[in-house]
């Protein structure tokens, strides 16, 4: 099935990391914003291209993430939102996430990040709600690190999600790419 307008154009390929090397910088750029929505982050990551395996590429991404200065933390983090829960979880769970992304984001300024990489699809609403309540804990400079840190792990998952899969997504130019759960 083609993809609509607006929305990444898998190519079919083995080689996500060879695409990713050999795209075009635009492209390239649009890919590396849907990981980590920071300017230097994705001009950072793409202009040491190319990479020779997917762990360089990786290390090279957790590597800007952490030399990110506040501005850029927080032009990353401004770009995240909070996520819904399943369509088909209670009623309850889809009022306690929004009440619980509300008291975050009072408290802190910015939508809750969290890389649930590895979480089974059943327990991620837990694995969120339990997160949220134990960060609200957390003074703002504390937060801020862990926020940092979660947003690191995001960025690489996606990242490895995208370069990784056997169908890399080639963005069209201008276009956004939905990442997943934040």
């Amino acid at each position: 099935m083609p993809a609509q307008q607006g929305e990444p154009r898998p190519l079919a390929t083995p080689d996500g990391l060879g695409l990713f090397n050999a795209a075009p910088a635009d492209a390239a750029h649009e890919l590396l914003l849907a990981c980590c929505h920071s300017r230097r982050w994705a001009e950072r990551v793409a202009a040491h291209r190319p990479y020779p395996t997917l762990d360089a590429l990786l290390a090279a991404a957790d590597e800007a993430g952490y030399d990110l200065s506040a501005a850029d933390r927080e032009e990353a983090l401004a770009a995240e939102s909070s996520a819904a829960p399943h369509p088909d979880a209670p009623p309850a769970a889809h009022t306690a996430l929004r009440a619980a992304h509300a008291a975050y984001e009072s408290r802190f300024g910015h939508a809750f990040v969290i890389s649930l990489d590895g979480v089974r699809p059943g327990e991620r609403l837990d694995q969120v709600l339990a997160g949220i309540r134990s960060r609200l804990a957390n003074e703002p400079e504390e937060e801020r690190v862990v926020a940092a840190d979660e947003l690191r792990r995001l960025a690489r998952g996606r990242l490895a999600h995208h370069v990784g899969a056997a169908a890399w997504p080639l963005l069209p130019p201008n276009a956004t790419h939905p990442s997943g759960m934040r």
